[in-house]
């Protein structure tokens, strides 16, 4: 089973406080993620800005695309993303158009799971060629106290069987990553545990510490 990697979510509302938590993360972290916020307050540029300060680092543009899907992946894999997401309710045609700009650009479309969301539907993911999803506890279910349960570890397992690579997210600190061991996550994804700690880099070193201890 390979090691997690360790994702942070750039949830900023300005590329100017993102770029403050990449100075000190970037060096300790695997993935960069313009998160939604971002995006809405910034577009694209933040995407350009990232590739050309990281040209290393693998980006990703959490769009949550519904609709759209040639037009908007290609302003984002135009820009410099490896992956960009698509909600799960979205059309499975706009899943398929944004994969197939992806590949263009040799890089890959993640779908976010929100709401209700069936396997049924994760069976025609797999159809279409999709092979990553974000299994997410929402920023609100976790602000209003939600706790990671078993039913998410069933979930997320039967998510695996189906040939998924699967992230994990949603109020994830150091701490809770124990939870999770045993199951091959390909990356733990984390904003304010990661940029709004005291010490940013500290916390991503944590959470470091315990992908080697759990996996």
């Amino acid at each position: 089973m390979s090691k997690p990697l360790l994702q942070v979510a750039l949830d900023n509302l300005n590329i100017s406080s993102a770029l403050e938590a990449t100075r000190v993360l970037a060096d300790e972290v695997d993935v960069l993620e313009v998160g939604t916020i971002l995006c809405y307050a910034e577009g694209a540029k933040a995407v350009s800005i990232l590739r050309a300060l990281y040209p290393d680092k693998t980006i990703v543009t959490d769009l949550k695309a519904a609709d759209a899907g040639t037009t908007v992946a290609e302003i984002v894999f135009s820009a410099g993303t490896n992956w960009m997401t698509v909600i799960c309710c979205a059309p499975y045609a706009t899943m398929e158009a944004a994969l197939e700009v992806a590949q263009k650009y040799n890089g890959d479309v993640q779908v976010e799971l929100y709401g209700d969301w069936t396997f049924e539907q994760a069976e025609k993911w797999r159809e279409i060629g999709l092979t990553q999803v974000i299994y997410h506890r929402g920023r609100d279910a976790a602000f209003a106290g939600q706790q990671w349960g078993e039913e998410d570890l069933v979930k997320i397992r039967r998510l695996v069987e189906m040939g998924f690579d699967v992230s994990v997210t949603g109020g994830l600190y150091a701490r809770d990553l124990g939870f999770f061991e045993g199951i091959p996550v390909k990356c733990f994804i984390a904003g304010r545990g990661l940029y709004g700690a005291d010490d940013p880099a500290q916390a991503a070193r944590d959470f470091k510490a315990a992908i080697d201890k759990f996996w």
